[in-house]
């Protein structure tokens, strides 16, 4: 195929795809580190990470290495048959996050849905409720994937209008309500309690302090199964390797996916203990690509980079003076109401009109100014840069968003 420019291909994507998406308009088509360029040659930070999957920075030359390399050799089985690969990332994966068992899958959205059908089997066969009476405690403004049955009990109306008929057997209650936890742990079939440690694309929303810790020991008090869905907070994204790690929590069931691979594959997994995980029999449950050879490959190498490289380090120590300099901006500028975020997943609230139109310019403006990021929510701007990024590399990034957000208020 020819080379185009980039109004070519926003022109061929708004024609032949789906418009299931409102890009910026940038057309990406190298990365490398923190850095991606469009066609024209133009160099850009990129503060957005492929939300999170790019944690290791784009084409991290290990992880592209061992792709290219599994490549060669074998790229796929099914389950159907045992690859030399699967075993050796099962055994790296679980003794990584300390779990007796994993079940490796693609998407996101396709480890929740694991994680949801193994929490409603192992409480009819290992708590005793009766079949397809289980109920799943969810939050509100949560995003745990875009499925029938995931936006079955999402509260966004973008997400979920015109979807219907909605799968039943969630209850849904605020983020960050111990009370309305508790409250709702009385019903007599709940199974599990599924939550973001971090509200992610609700516009980073951090929970109180000591959140986690009583939810977990309330779970734990009714025998239900505490699931932390951190496709977008975990490997090393906030600090730690889990968001979960800041309270000492651990999951019964884990959901991981985006940065397991460094963004270079589709990969994601579900890791809990036997106990758990043991309910799961052949035919149960599966993935044609789920574990294969170049995905096993892969997610080892990148969960090798998070590692060796001290990405949570950094992510810990950098993120911290994100904030701190962000806030000397927000002294300054009546446009930025407030900064929020752990590690390197951060977010500013924007003074905005209602319809969210000051956040998306901004955001444009930041593009021409060589950086990218994107509203959520209308007035959110989510930062969320590759973790392999420097200190010289963020105050530049700092520098770029406060000559970007000077010139923003002048316009307003």
């Amino acid at each position: 195929m020819e080379k185009i420019n980039s109004q070519q291909a926003i022109e061929l994507e708004d024609m032949y795809g789906a418009h299931n998406y409102h890009p910026l308009p940038v057309v990406l088509t190298k990365g490398e580190g923190v850095h991606v360029w469009d066609c024209e040659g133009k160099k850009y930070y990129d503060f957005l990470s492929a939300y999170s999957a790019v944690n290791q920075g784009h084409c991290h030359p290990k992880i592209v290495d061992a792709m290219v390399q599994q490549a060669k050799t074998l790229t796929l089985t099914s389950r159907a048959f045992y690859n030399d690969a699967l075993g050796p990332y099962e055994k790296f994966i679980t003794e990584f996050f300390a779990y007796d068992k994993v079940l490796p899958m693609n998407t996101g959205a396709e480890a929740v849905e694991t994680a949801i059908k193994l929490c409603r089997k192992w409480a009819y066969e290992k708590k005793g409720i009766d079949e397809n009476a289980a109920q799943i405690i969810v939050c509100e403004n949560n995003f745990h994937g875009r499925t029938t049955t995931i936006v079955s009990f999402s509260n966004d109306p973008v997400a979920n209008k015109n979807f219907g008929p909605y799968t039943p057997g969630f209850i849904r209650i605020p983020y960050d309500d111990v009370d309305a936890l508790e409250e709702a742990l009385q019903r007599p079939n709940v199974a599990g309690f599924l939550v973001e440690p971090i509200q992610g694309e609700a516009g980073v929303y951090v929970p109180s302090e000591g959140y986690l810790t009583k939810a977990k020991a309330l779970c734990a008090n009714k025998d239900v199964l505490f699931i932390a869905d951190e496709v977008q907070t975990g490997v090393a994204r906030t600090g730690k390797l889990l968001a979960i790690d800041h309270e000492n929590v651990v999951a019964d069931i884990l959901i991981l996916g985006k940065a397991l691979s460094g963004g270079a594959y589709p990969v994601s997994a579900v890791l809990a203990n036997n106990s758990v995980m043991d309910v799961i029999k052949p035919g149960q449950h599966g993935s044609t690509f789920g574990g294969n050879p170049i995905a096993a490959k892969v997610a080892v190498a990148a969960l090798q980079v998070v590692a060796e490289e001290k990405l949570a380090e950094n992510a810990e120590r950098l993120g911290q003076l994100f904030r701190d300099e962000i806030n000397k901006i927000i002294d300054r500028t009546d446009l930025v109401a407030a900064v929020r975020g752990k590690g390197l997943l951060n977010a500013i609230l924007i003074n905005d009109t209602e319809d969210g139109s000051t956040a998306w310019d901004i955001c444009v403006a930041l593009k021409e100014n060589g950086l990218l990021a994107k509203p959520t929510h209308g007035n959110i701007i989510r930062f969320a840069p590759p973790l392999v990024m420097t200190e010289e590399q963020l105050l530049e990034c700092v520098g770029i968003i406060e000559q970007t957000l000077i010139a923003q208020e002048v316009k307003v």
